[in-house]
Order: structure tokens, then sequence, then C-alpha cells
């Protein structure tokens, strides 16, 4: 033992645990906001011609140079086809291991419990989209499903009238009016100005980022998270599949996909002014 210098003793090994436990805790939140930061960076060195497209001069092209809202589409191809040689050689591998070893009922269980996991983001992004229906219902969802669900294995909310909804950051943000900004093609997939901004901010409104951990919780966290993206992966094999077979321009196909996909989920949010009472007690 060391002594201190009020000439107490300390455990160096006691120390160390906490030292690494307090490191731990807060390398997820680094690592999650690193491709978020990199986007940032590279976005800081715009005016480079391989990084922005030059705005056209045919009324044609630029009118669906606007539509596409895609000013840094040389950047956004380049991690684009990046992203995609990594899910051909690893993550679609891991995602078609994954249905083949594990049964579909048991897929679904473990898809209940990353849902659940994610759910308190989703209560925050609620309260902070002005809709304190939506946030009751999911709060309500979140401590049956992590009580009487088994930690979120069993999804018991939905048979008892509470079923999952999404919301995040981007959303809540979109909710008060704050535009979509540039899309961006980020390591993490399709993304905008305002959904990386979101994405960075929902890294925060996750509780279990702030649970202090030893090695074994860490260890246990990051194989939760790389679980997530696979199993994610996982459900769209399928679809994937066949979009990278038909489609003409497999990135012009997701930015059109995401972009209208996010519009609908945010009007839909903005027009969820749902009962104060659920529809199963009346």
């Amino acid at each position: 033992m060391i002594s201190g210098r009020n000439g107490s003793r300390l455990r160096p090994r006691a120390q160390a645990k906490k030292s690494q436990t307090r490191e731990g805790s807060s390398a997820q939140r680094r690592f999650r906001l690193g491709t978020f930061c990199l986007a940032a960076t590279l976005l800081g060195t715009a005016g480079c011609s391989a990084i922005k497209a030059p705005v056209p001069k045919d009324p044609d092209a630029l009118a669906e140079y606007k539509a596409a809202n895609d000013p840094y589409e040389p950047l956004n191809r380049k991690m684009f086809n990046l992203t995609m040689k990594f899910d051909k050689w690893g993550l679609r591998p891991m995602a078609k291991a994954y249905v083949w070893a594990v049964p579909r009922p048991v897929r679904n269980s473990l898809g209940n419990l990353v849902r659940t996991m994610n759910e308190p983001s989703v209560f925050f992004n609620d309260v902070g989209a002005g809709k304190p229906r939506r946030a009751g219902d999911m709060f309500v969802r979140w401590c049956v499903n992590m009580t009487v669900g088994l930690g979120g294995l069993i999804d018991v909310a939905k048979m008892a009238g509470f079923p999952h909804h999404d919301n995040d950051a981007g959303m809540t943000l979109a909710n008060w009016g704050i535009p979509a900004g540039p899309y961006l093609f980020l390591p993490m997939g399709p993304s905008s100005i305002r959904d990386g901004i979101g994405y960075a901010i929902d890294q925060g409104l996750s509780p279990w980022d702030y649970v202090p951990r030893g090695y074994g919780l860490v260890s246990f966290n990051w194989a939760y998270n790389l679980f997530g993206v696979v199993h994610a992966r996982s459900e769209h094999l399928d679809e994937l599949d066949a979009l990278e077979r038909d489609a003409l321009d497999p990135y012009a196909t997701i930015r059109s996909a995401y972009q209208q996909q996010r519009r609908a989920q945010a009007e839909a949010i903005k027009n969820d002014n749902r009962a104060t009472v659920p529809d199963w007690y009346h």
C-alpha cells in the first residue's frame, strides 16, 4: 500500500479498478460520437471539390439537385462504397450466420430485449417533442417489459395495449421545426446534418452509459452493441440483397428511401395527438 498526502493508506488495485471503471463507462460514449465527429471534421473542408458537388446550371438538373439535398455527394458516395464493402465481407456474413444458428422465436425475443434497452431514449425524446401521452405510454411500456417481460425478452406491454413506437433526437428537432439540412452518409448509415446532431444527443440520453461498471460490464456492453448491429442487419437481409441486385443506383435509392421515411416519421409524430386515456380502458 502507498501513503497519501494526508497519511491515509491507498490501495493501488482498488484505485486502478475505479479508474478502469470510469474510463470504461466513458469509452463507449467517445466511440459512439467518433463517427459523428469524423464526419463533422471532413465537412469542415467542404470547399474541396472532392467533397462538395458543383451546383448544376441546367434547370432540370438543378431541380433534381435541390430535391436530393445532397451537396456532399462525392464524399457520401465514397463513404457508401466503403460501408458496402464492409457489409459484404463483414456484417452480412455475421448476420447470415446469426439467422442460420438462431431460431426465429429466439431472435424475436433478443430483438425485443435490444429495443427495450433503447426505449428510455425514446421516452426522453417524446418528452422533448412535447408529446406527454406518447411519453407516458413509453414509460408504462418500459416498466412492464423490464419486470413482467423479463427484462424485455417478452413484449408483454404490446399485449396490454402499449405497442412500441420510434422516436429519436433528430425527430424531436424536426418536431420543433428544424430542417434536415444536407444529406450525409456516415459510417453508421444514411443521415443528415440534423439527424447526425440528433444521434450525438441520443448517446447522452441513454441512461445505461451513466451506470458505473467494471471491466466485465464494459465488455458486456461492447458485445451488446455489436449484437444490436448484427441483429438489425439480419432483419433486412432480403431487402438489401434485392436492392443491390435490382437498383440501377443503390446509393440514390437508399438516399431517397431514407429521406421519405424520415419525413413520414416526423409528420406522424407531429400529428400524434393521442387521447389521454388508452383505447383498451373504454
